[in-house]
Parts: C-alpha cells; sequence; structure tokens
C-alpha cells in the first residue's frame, strides 16, 4: 500500500529483519504483543505467529482497514487510534499479563510515544523498537559519553535499554533519509530502588539538562534554587559543583533529590 509521509510511514520491506525483530521479542507463547504502527504488517504476522494475541494500534484508517482483510480477529485485534491515547493499563487488566510491545516508530512522534510508554511501565514487561538511530543511541548512552542526555536518563530509570541492530534506508519503503536501529527495553523501574517519587524525581532530571551548555548548579540555580541550597546539596550529595548533569549516573541523581527535597522540607 503506498504510504502517507505526513504520517512518518516507512513500510519495512524486508522479511529477514521482519523475522529477527519478532524474534527479538524473546518466548511469546501464551503472551500478548502490542503493535504500534503496524502500517501494513510486515511484523504483524510474524508478531501474530509467535505470540497468543495481537493489539495491532494503526492510526491511519485505510491501513487498519487492510490488516483487518490480512489476519484473523481472533489471533490480531486491529485498533483504529493515535497510540498516544492508547490505554496500556486497561489493556493489560484485560490480558491478565504485563504487555510486550513492538513499535516501528514514526520519527516525528517518537519521544512522546517513549514518553507514554515510560508512564504506562506498570502495564509493560519489555518492548523491541525501532527508531532513528541518533534517537536508539541516546536511550542506550552510558554517563559521560557523548549521546547521554535527559532521554538516557528518563529511559534508563523506566528500565534497561539496549541496541540491537541497525537497518540502512533501503531496507523501507519508501526509503527514509536516516538509518533505523532496533533496541531493547524492559520495563524494571528503579524509583523503589532509590526510594524517590516519580514524578519530582524525573522533573529534577528535567531541569537539571535544561541547558546542556551549563553546569548541574547553574541549571539548577535556574529553575530557582537557591545558591546556598544547590552549593549544599551538591556537597552532601558528593557531586562535583563543576560537574554537568551529562556525567552523572542515575544514582547520582536520585542522591541529589535526596538532597533537595530535605532541604525543602
Amino acid at each position: 500500500m503506498p504510504s502517507k509521509p505526513k504520517l512518518g510511514q516507512n513500510f519495512l520491506n524486508d522479511p529477514q529483519a521482519a523475522e529477527r525483530i519478532a524474534a527479538s521479542l524473546g518466548e511469546l507463547s501464551g503472551r500478548t504483543v502490542v503493535e504500534i504502527g503496524p502500517g501494513a504488517g510486515a511484523i504483524t504476522g510474524a508478531l501474530a505467529a509467535r505470540a497468543a494475541h495481537v493489539l495491532a494500534v494503526e492510526l491511519d484508517p485505510g491501513l487498519a482497514a487492510h490488516l483487518r482483510t490480512q489476519f484473523s480477529p481472533d489471533r490480531v485485534t486491529v485498533l483504529c487510534q493515535d497510540v498516544l491515547h492508547f490505554d496500556f493499563a486497561a489493556a493489560s487488566a484485560a490480558a491478565s499479563q504485563r504487555l510486550c510491545v513492538f513499535g516501528n516508530l514514526p520519527y516525528y512522534i517518537t519521544a512522546p510515544i517513549l514518553l507514554k510508554l515510560a508512564a504506562s511501565h506498570a502495564a509493560l514487561d519489555r518492548a523491541i523498537l525501532m527508531v532513528q538511530r541518533e534517537v536508539a543511541d541516546r536511550a542506550a548512552a552510558p554517563p559521560g559519553s557523548r549521546d547521554y542526555g535527559l532521554l538516557s536518563v528518563t529511559v534508563q530509570v523506566h528500565g534497561p535499554a539496549q541496541t540491537l541492530f541497525t537497518l540502512a534506508p533501503s531496507s523501507f519503503s519508501p526509503p527514509p533519509e536516516v538509518h533505523s536501529t532496533v533496541f531493547r527495553w524492559r520495563f524494571a523501574p528503579r524509583f523503589a530502588e532509590f526510594a524517590v517519587e516519580e514524578t519530582s524525581f524525573l522533573s529534577l532530571v528535567r531541569k537539571a539538562f535544561a541547558q546542556k551548555r551549563k553546569t548541574l548548579a547553574n541549571n539548577l540555580r535556574a529553575a530557582q534554587y537557591s545558591p546556598a541550597t544547590v552549593a549544599a546539596a551538591l556537597e552532601r550529595a558528593a557531586i562535583d559543583p563543576n560537574a554537568r548533569a551529562e556525567a552523572l549516573p542515575i544514582e547520582a541523581f536520585a542522591a541529589l533529590w535526596h538532597c533537595l527535597t530535605e532541604a525543602e522540607r
């Protein structure tokens, strides 16, 4: 079927890659898989062959109608809706299990979908996601590396991320202008481990990375923390006062959260 560029549609045309992607989700017997943006169904069939059921969430009504003619409803349920409005918690409850997810994410909406998945972590077990190569590199980047930043911490505090393999533009129709990387994200949130409150911790991380060229201390002061509070919190958390957020592991952000939270009491 013809793609619609405004929807970021680049259809996978490599059968071997489709099988490799489906296999990357691991054992799927008895599992329910949510497929984000199935498009023309290149990977849907491979998922349906492995899983008990696939929930295919497709925004394009024409593609959704096409998918319904291609797959039996007892194996694949096609839902014509925006995945940003999809209720993962309800789907998980209906399936009586945490969900597996696959998505070939449109480049223009990748970040909102990743945030949606993060917010839905309680309903999710693992995800295999195909995104622009640079985004996957950022999601899986270690502290101190060139690609480490807000996305890295946001993803990794919800569970480990690992890049798997990269596909060239020729694997898609029409070919995108970028390479696409497949990465695995296992949902194992670390908020309880660090004894931090999820919403306020993520808010602190956003403030810490607000201006990439600024030091962590400057970003915190710009976020309306007093200079004295910032200096004391950094000292108590054993963080270099000249450090940038890009150098800090998640453990350091957790220590900083505790120090700042205590200072505000």
